[in-house]
């Protein structure tokens, strides 16, 4: 039997922190670059996609990273998320040490103004193009201007890189949003078991922006303004239900009990957590739908408006299926995405 459990949506969506303007700000904004046959609309066969570059890219050309935020939105750009090194940046190897954001636009006159981010699952180890270009598609494809986010990874990265990444790419967007012809009060999120963690973790763990750095970047908030969790891994500190290898590759061998508790997302909603929408199969033997209830508890309990797919779709991993995609959908647009 199907369950869909919802807190409708009679709370209003709290929006971002986004500074205000600034010099730095274009005057005119930029609207995305968009043709009528996008990436978006490309038919991928599943070796395509199965071996898409760390950029999730499939032409097997070496990729051309934007160090500066571009005037102008195009298909496929790679954007460089830090003008130099990014925090604890250990090398400079494009495919690994550098954190980047990939374009994906909409069809000519379809762009809605919105962005979402999407953050593929991969156990913290590596980044799943199964998980990462169908669902880039899907919401470009419906007008949703999209950029997947290739974070830093473990072994050789622990956090607090990968939320640094995420947090960044938040206010990436957010910040150049106006000169692109974006909503800066409309950036949301999307994530895949471990990028589900991820996922949740940005949207518990968010500040305002420091108004007085000299990176306009960082001037704004990098609190999403909603999230999508598939399947995702959310404790860390539930020995029964932790994801022990997206744990170890994140936290490595040794973590504290309180860098557990810190990055145990159901331990860390709040009442100014962004909306949700969370889909999970019963039959998850990988990552188990504790994770998600002990999350949807702590939405409930701080009155955070959510809807709640909490059925048997499948094994870990389904990815984008019709089990959630249609009901999805219609959220973000009641959302005004």
């Amino acid at each position: 039997m199907r369950i869909v459990l919802a807190l409708l949506i009679m709370f209003p969506a709290i929006q971002a922190r986004a500074a205000s303007s600034t010099s730095d700000a274009p005057a005119v904004a930029v609207a995305p670059t968009t043709t009528s046959a996008p990436f978006a609309l490309v038919p991928l066969t599943p070796k395509q996609i199965n071996t898409a570059s760390p950029f999730f890219t499939v032409d097997g050309k070496d990729p051309v990273i934007l160090t500066n935020p571009p005037v102008q939105l195009e298909d496929l750009q790679i954007l460089h998320l830090w003008p130099a090194q990014a925090p604890l940046q250990q090398g400079d190897n494009p495919a690994v040490d550098i954190p980047t954001l990939t374009v994906f636009l909409p069809p000519m006159g379809k762009a809605s103004g919105a962005a979402m981010i999407v953050m593929p699952g991969g156990a913290y180890s590596h980044l799943s193009p199964r998980e990462g270009l169908p669902t880039a598609q899907w919401l470009a494809s419906n007008g949703i201007t999209t950029f997947i986010l290739k974070s830093r990874l473990g072994k050789k990265y622990h956090h607090p890189a990968e939320i640094d990444d995420a947090q960044r790419a938040i206010r990436y967007v957010r910040a150049n949003a106006p000169a692109w012809g974006l909503d800066p009060r409309r950036v949301g999120i999307i994530g895949f078991s471990a990028g589900g963690h991820l996922a949740s973790t940005a949207a518990t763990h968010f500040d305002a922006g420091d108004p007085a750095s000299s990176d306009p970047v960082e001037r704004v908030s990098c609190r999403p303004d909603l999230h999508i969790l598939l399947y995702p891994v959310v404790t860390l500190a539930d020995g029964s239900n932790v994801h022990t290898n997206s744990r170890a590759w994140l936290l490595g061998d040794n973590p504290t009990p309180e860098v557990l508790t810190l990055l145990s997302n159901e331990k860390q909603v709040t009442k100014d957590t962004p909306p949700a929408f969370i889909v999970h199969s019963t039959g998850d033997t990988t990552v188990p739908v504790a994770n998600s209830d002990q999350y949807v508890a702590a939405l409930m309990r701080n009155n955070v408006p959510f809807v709640y797919i909490r059925e048997p779709i499948g094994k870990h991993g389904f990815g984008l299926t019709d089990a959630w995609s249609g009901q999805a959908m219609a959220w973000l647009h009641v959302q005004r995405f």
